[in-house]
Formats: structure tokens, sequence, C-alpha cells
């Protein structure tokens, strides 16, 4: 399996599991790589907690751990 299609796949995984995301791949010099963008805006209770509607990140591990970590805040909410 390339690189490629790895990413792919593990982008397939996380539009299933994190469905109110949009993902996108940019290659812009410093800037983040891999980015999640809420289709839906938070409320201002969800910001004040943390939660962001935009995440960026270097790797897609790292996309993948901001994500877990933007559900635990939402979860503590009981949104």
């Amino acid at each position: 399996m390339t690189d490629d299609e790895y990413e792919r796949r593990v982008i397939d995984v996380l539009t299933s599991t994190h469905p109110g995301w949009h993902y996108q791949q940019r290659d812009l010099p410093g800037l983040p790589r891999w980015w999640a963008t809420r289709y839906y805006p938070l409320r201002p209770d969800q910001r004040k907690a943390g939660a962001r509607d935009v995440l960026g990140r270097t790797t897609l591990h790292g996309l993948i751990r901001a994500l877990a970590h933007h559900d635990k805040i939402l979860h503590n909410l009981r949104y």
C-alpha cells in the first residue's frame, strides 16, 4: 500500500467516525498539512470550553489526536 492509499483510507475512516467535519490536505509552506473544518458552527459555550471550528496539524496522526481531544471536550459538555 502506498502512502497516498494509506492516507486515503485513514481519511475514509475519519469521515465515517467524525462525519461533522470536512477533511483537506494542503501542501503550503509554513502551514499545517492536514485540516479538518466543521460543517456546523459551535455554540459559544463549546468555544469557551476549548472546542474549535477548524483544526490544523502537521501530520495525519496529529489531526486524529486533535479530533479525539475535541470529541472529549464536547462530550464533557454533554452536547
